[in-house]
């Protein structure tokens, strides 16, 4: 059986994971990240392609990509999650399951935070837990 490809892809800053804020998004870098969910779907029968970008338009370039050849996606969009537009125009072109998923709780946090401009394009959200988003946000995809 082929493993079936997911795209998890991170924005802005998350390529500092394990030395920005530890203590609202812990220790663990990208790279141990990458790590954790190649073999988190692995175990869940996904082939994950994990990407990271600070820039706006090469993330709405991968939803495009995943839109097109119909892969889910798991998605931290980072502060792009609060004002980006055309980053929620482009995901809500993808008619695969997509999770948006943060390290830390949104809500719990400064105001402007509160806003996810991409909620209501993705088929669910999971924040609050950690790396552990991640396993849960593809778990869900495998669900899916």
């Amino acid at each position: 059986m082929t493993a079936r490809p997911v795209f998890v892809l991170n924005g802005p800053n998350l390529g500092r994971l394990g030395v920005r804020e530890p203590e609202i998004y812990g220790h663990t870098t990208h790279a141990e990240l990458a790590d954790l969910c190649a073999r988190w779907g692995a175990e869940l029968g996904l082939a994950v392609e994990v990407r990271q970008t600070d820039s706006e338009a090469e993330l709405v370039g991968w939803l495009h990509e995943a839109a097109e050849s119909g892969v889910p996606v798991v998605l931290n969009a980072a502060a792009f999650t609060h004002y980006s537009y055309a980053l929620r125009d482009a995901l809500a072109q993808v008619s695969s399951a997509t999770v948006e998923v943060h390290l830390s709780n949104p809500a719990a946090r400064e105001s402007f935070r509160h806003t996810s401009v991409i909620a209501s394009v993705v088929t669910g959200s999971i924040s609050g837990f950690g790396v552990q988003s991640y396993r849960l946000a593809l778990q869900a995809i495998a669900d899916a």
